[in-house]
């Protein structure tokens, strides 16, 4: 299946759950992750600042960033910057998507990052990805070679096969509610 069929296919599933149960569902995803000992075990973590249509990590950046370094992305023109989530008082609106983005200094240390949680439109049982098509997460995650990439998709996301290009990052992981 060509990537764009594909992701108006993702699209089309996510329009059809209602919000409060991708909540749900979301919970149930991020309870697996939390469970994970490569998670247990990290110091430094970047999570994601979920949009509406993901798996919905809010709950979970907030339940976390007191015990861990919680990293999230910024983005800045083609690029993801890293900041620290610090609480509700360090967001603001992202000027690209309006996505929650934290304030502060810039964290430029790629190499103590220990484990990053991806969101995805699609993934299959071989770690593949795929994104929105920005290529946003490839080129972040090519310099995060020590991390322990874990992608995080409903049900209706993984797929038997995703299309893929040499400069996909594959994850090392994937948890979905199944």
């Amino acid at each position: 299946m060509e990537k764009q069929d594909l992701r108006r296919q993702i699209r089309a599933a996510k329009k059809a759950v209602p919000f409060c149960e991708k909540l749900t569902r979301s919970r149930d995803i991020m309870s697996k992750v939390e469970a994970l000992s490569s998670f247990r075990k990290a110091k430094v973590v970047l999570l994601y600042w979920s949009m509406e249509d993901e798996v919905q990590t809010h709950e979970f950046v907030e339940k976390w960033y007191k015990e861990k370094t919680v990293l999230l992305p910024c983005v800045d023109r083609d690029d993801l910057k890293l900041r620290q989530y610090t609480g509700q008082k360090c967001m603001r609106s992202g000027e690209q998507f309006g996505i929650g983005e934290p304030t502060g200094e810039e964290f430029t240390d790629m190499e103590s990052v220990d484990v990053i949680v991806v969101p995805g439109v699609a993934f299959d049982s071989e770690g593949h990805r795929m994104g929105r098509g920005r290529g946003f997460y490839d080129r972040l995650l090519k310099n995060t070679t020590k991390a322990y990439k874990i992608g995080v998709a409903f049900d209706f996301q993984i797929v038997k096969d995703v299309p893929v290009e040499p400069h996909d990052v594959i994850m090392d992981q994937v948890v979905s509610e199944f």
